[in-house]
């Protein structure tokens, strides 16, 4: 089954991970280098302790500033980068741990930014979620108001 649009092969993926999710990103960039995308490489490189709120930041950003189509965030669990990126108002960052997840990501929440607990996922699960991620559209529809209230710092309820 070919899972990559050919449209979406000239998108640019950046990926940021702390030192627990160093080796899951390594795998995710070698899976994208060999399907031709572009991958914007944020860090860590390492398996040395450093902290994710600093490489969940340097990722939102590199979303807010269109260096990239579309990111992937890294941590041990995924809920600690995932709130850091979320702070960025042009992030809509989604932690998933299946394909299903990721999927309805995009079509309900029109997610730009792919969230893995690399304590919490296999390998061959994260790739799995990602092909789906990349390869479905928001569906737009009644999705697209409140997918607009989650860039607003409150909504009016």
């Amino acid at each position: 089954m070919l899972w990559l649009n050919m449209s979406e092969i000239n998108k640019t993926i950046a990926i940021a991970s702390d030192h627990a999710g160093f080796e899951l990103k390594s795998s995710i960039i070698e899976f994208l280098n060999s399907e031709g995308y572009k991958v914007v490489d944020i860090g860590c490189n390492s398996l040395d302790s450093v902290d994710y709120p600093d490489y969940g930041f340097l990722l939102a950003e590199a979303i807010a500033e269109h260096k990239a189509d579309f990111g992937v965030g890294i941590c041990g669990t995924g809920i600690g980068i995932s709130i850091a990126l979320n702070r960025n108002s042009a992030v809509r960052a989604a932690l998933c741990c299946d394909a299903n997840m990721a999927k309805l990501s995009r079509e309900h929440n029109d997610a730009n930014v792919l969230v893995f607990g690399a304590r919490l996922i296999s390998k061959e699960v994260a790739i799995e979620s990602l092909k789906f991620f990349l390869n479905t559209e928001f569906e737009g529809g009644r999705h697209v108001e409140r997918v607009k209230k989650l860039g607003r710092c409150c909504a009016n309820v």
